[in-house]
């Protein structure tokens, strides 16, 4: 088939978007690639399609494990035979999936990066058929980047073990400095190519107001605009009171947070997900990896620590390329808050200084 077969086939899309074919050409002409798409740009297809083209499985590497368990669940949806390995599983499982990776059973298998650095997994790694390697996140690689995660930066380390295997590394936000990192650090060869397409998203509309009387103003945002909907709040307590004043409203709603235990988080994300719950009042734990395409509203109840933060998480809105509203709420407090939080995380150059003499001694 060709890759248009397979994107008609396998996703029953006539034609791809704008940049995915390029960097799909990219890849099968064997270039290390560096691809940098918006949020709900697609970037998933763009190593999806050439690993189907190819002989051979996709190695992708990736932060987080509801990433893996969303990509690989979608994929098996369409027939395609992917696993992930993460953190919890048992030892059986995990030798069944390398197993089945070394006899060719899988298309696509999806691991941590810490995942490569064991050495049961670098021994099997010898013996898989890779024909790409995929890095989901790759600005984790910088420690320029926001969401910097150091075992990114021991990836290079299996490239003697993928002579001639191309990498495809894709994010949806990086800067020059970390693009710059990327390549780097991946150690790309000297014809990689860059894509890069304009972070714009034309159907999101973007609202700031200042609201004294939060709860009120996301009940009236969510009366006026139909469909399914994310509230963004800055701790746990706050994301339950939230949710049970929406209730009141008679609003379909319910809370998310990291406190609570991984059967109840896949139950409420499943239901949300199923539209059985409209909306879905959260902190920043949820939302990574999931790509639901009809969000048509994100409302932020306070203020993201980074433009980067607030762009991922208000780009989880129209995905599907419809109308979609992204608002921030915020009044004088939230502004000071973010300030001290700011301080606090960045010493004065003399403490530092006091601090590394200390440790130096």
């Amino acid at each position: 088939m060709t890759i248009h077969d397979i994107l008609k086939n396998y996703w029953n899309y006539d034609q791809f978007r704008s940049l995915q074919e390029d960097i799909i050409r990219s890849v099968l002409d064997g270039r290390d690639t560096l691809a940098l798409l918006p949020t709900g740009g697609g970037k998933s297809i763009c190593f999806q399609v050439p690993a189907l083209y190819h002989v051979g499985m996709c190695l992708v590497i990736s932060p987080l494990i509801a990433l893996m368990k969303d990509q690989v669940y979608n994929l098996k949806k369409r027939n395609i035979p992917a696993e992930a390995i993460y953190t919890g599983m048992t030892n059986l499982e995990t030798d069944r999936i390398l197993n089945n990776a070394v006899k060719g059973k899988l298309k696509f298998l999806y691991v941590s990066p810490e995942r490569l650095k064991t050495q049961t997994f670098r021994d099997q790694l010898q013996r898989m058929h890779i024909c790409l390697l995929a890095i989901d996140e790759a600005h984790c690689i910088s420690q320029w980047g926001y969401d910097f995660r150091p075992p990114y930066l021991d990836i290079a380390e299996i490239r003697p073990q993928l002579q001639g295997i191309p990498i495809l590394a894709l994010t949806a936000t990086a800067t020059e400095r970390v693009k710059a990192d990327i390549v780097q650090r991946l150690q790309f060869s000297k014809n990689h190519q860059v894509f890069q397409k304009s972070f714009t998203r034309a159907n999101l509309s973007y609202s700031v107001f200042e609201e004294s009387n939060k709860e009120q103003r996301i009940a009236t945002i969510l009366q006026r605009v139909d469909g399914t909907a994310i509230v963004y709040a800055r701790n746990r307590l706050l994301t339950v009171e939230l949710a049970t004043y929406l209730k009141q409203q008679k609003i379909n709603a319910d809370f998310y947070h990291a406190g609570l235990d991984t059967k109840t988080r896949t139950r409420k994300q499943e239901e949300w997900i199923n539209n059985q719950t409209r909306v879905m009042v959260c902190t920043n734990a949820f939302g990574m990896g999931i790509d639901k395409p009809d969000v048509r509203t994100v409302v932020h109840i306070d203020l993201t620590e980074s433009l980067e933060a607030y762009y991922q998480e208000a780009g989880r809105g129209g995905r599907d390329g419809k109308k979609a509203y992204a608002v921030v709420l915020y009044d004088d407090t939230d502004i000071k808050s973010l300030e001290q939080s700011t301080t606090s995380k960045f010493p004065e150059i003399d403490t530092v200084k006091q601090v590394y003499g200390a440790i130096g001694n």
